[in-house]
């Protein structure tokens, strides 16, 4: 894929140019990690500039043609402008892009005065926990710490938004936690022409059912989802910009008309979805075992602890066994006022490269390697420069997954303005609203 994409940005590396990345490379320190993982070092020339990290990964969720692409997943194929395959949005346009902007960095000759990492993780796709917490491990271990993390997460969104005049893009300043639950009923086989009055399946469906009658509470406003309606509040028209512009007063109608949709609804809640329910070996046996698992996604207003407490109340039925198979507490809130390096220098790069864009802090609904960095760092966002227009939010883990060569140049814009835009040693002074005479 790295050849196919990269003819569009350039032409093939003279001898001269190679003689220069040659003569560069001493800027850059790269290792292997746990195999697979790959970790740079791109040394600054003023070492006393806290270096920050750019994240992605190289691994992708399974596709086959068979599912009905218009291109093979793993061809690369052009097509009407775009590049078809898996991993041209999560994540191999970040990863090349990346890579690419700073190899054109080197080709000019920049040196950066910051020093930064790149890690490129590569089982992100399952938990990371073999790629980034090693990599993590390692940094920790070296005492690293960061001014700031960006990896994945949300993108630029052009007509996703009700109602919202013009594209949006949003950072996301901290990300939901996560709980895999398993509900369990086991009893004593039987033969189905002398049932009791209640089976192990009817038990946990009835205990599932109230899961999914009681969803977790309405907390729109108490999360970061709060910033980004004040954000963009003002590229809304009358009555809407008057309603996003006093949140203070109309935060429960807000949240009301957001739960109403699955994909909204995700910003205002902990999310409750049964997604594996297994019982029974033979039809006319009553079945001894059986299991439902569930995944939640935690709202940042809310601990992981309390998730439990609220499940174990809301089954309320103690022939149910509840056991937490995995999980995580949301990640703390990372800054996005005026003086938050990291966050101001994004949004900086972003109006740089989409000049028409609002810019916005978020909260992440899924979530990425970006997690395991929490203890190096307090400012981790996540923001990709990719367009979503109507319809890309399916081909993301869908299928026809694709990129627009367009999109691909301006990913590889952004890095590279990025990059340059890190050397400052402090961000300008914010303008004071008092006039000084």
């Amino acid at each position: 894929m790295y050849c196919t994409i990269s003819k569009h940005i350039g032409s093939i590396i003279s001898q001269a140019d190679l003689v220069l990345l040659i003569l560069m490379a001493h800027l850059i320190q790269h290792e292997l990690v746990a195999n697979y993982s790959h970790l740079f070092w791109v040394q600054g020339s003023q070492p006393d500039l806290l270096p920050y990290l750019l994240l992605a990964h190289t691994d992708v969720v399974p596709a086959s043609e068979s599912d009905g692409w218009d291109a093979p997943p793993f061809s690369a194929k052009e097509i009407d402008g775009f590049i078809y395959g898996r991993g041209t949005i999560d994540d191999k346009s970040s990863v090349m892009g990346i890579l690419q902007a700073l190899e054109y960095l080197l080709l000019k000759g920049y040196a950066p005065r910051r020093g930064f990492y790149i890690s490129l993780g590569h089982d992100e796709e399952v938990m990371g926990y073999m790629g980034a917490v090693n990599i993590a491990s390692v940094l920790k271990q070296r005492g690293v710490q960061l001014l700031f993390v960006l990896d994945e997460g949300f993108a630029v969104f052009d007509g996703l938004i009700s109602g919202l005049e013009g594209p949006a893009a949003l950072i996301g300043t901290s990300e939901k936690g996560f709980a895999t639950v398993k509900l369990s009923v086991s009893m004593i086989p039987g033969h189905s022409s002398m049932p009791p009055s209640e089976t192990s399946i009817g038990i946990l469906a009835a205990a599932v059912k109230r899961l999914e009658d009681n969803p977790m509470p309405r907390l729109f406003g108490y999360g970061p989802e709060r910033g980004t309606f004040e954000h963009l509040a003002h590229k809304f028209s009358v009555p809407v910009r008057f309603i996003m512009s006093n949140l203070w007063l109309f935060s429960p109608l807000i949240g009301w008309v957001l739960e109403r949709k699955p994909d909204t609804n995700a910003f205002v809640r902990t999310t409750t979805a049964v997604t594996m329910f297994n019982a029974g070996v033979k039809e006319n046996v009553i079945a001894s075992l059986a299991e439902a698992y569930v995944n939640l996604r935690i709202h940042p207003a809310q601990s992981l602890q309390e998730v439990m407490d609220l499940i174990q109340s809301t089954v309320g039925d103690q022939r149910v066994k509840i056991e937490l198979i995995d999980g995580s507490d949301p990640l703390p809130v990372s800054s996005a006022d005026e003086k938050s390096f990291g966050f101001q220098i994004i949004k900086k790069t972003v109006l740089e490269i989409f000049s028409t864009v609002t810019v916005a802090p978020g909260i992440c609904v899924g979530n990425t390697d970006s997690r395991h960095y929490k203890d190096l760092t307090s400012d981790i966002y996540r923001f990709i420069p990719i367009w979503f227009k109507p319809g890309d939010t399916q081909r993301f883990h869908g299928i026809n997954e694709r990129i627009s060569i367009k999109n691909y140049e301006e990913i590889v814009a952004f890095y590279f303005s990025l990059i340059q835009n890190c050397d400052i040693q402090k961000l300008p002074e914010p303008h004071s609203s008092v006039h000084e005479l």
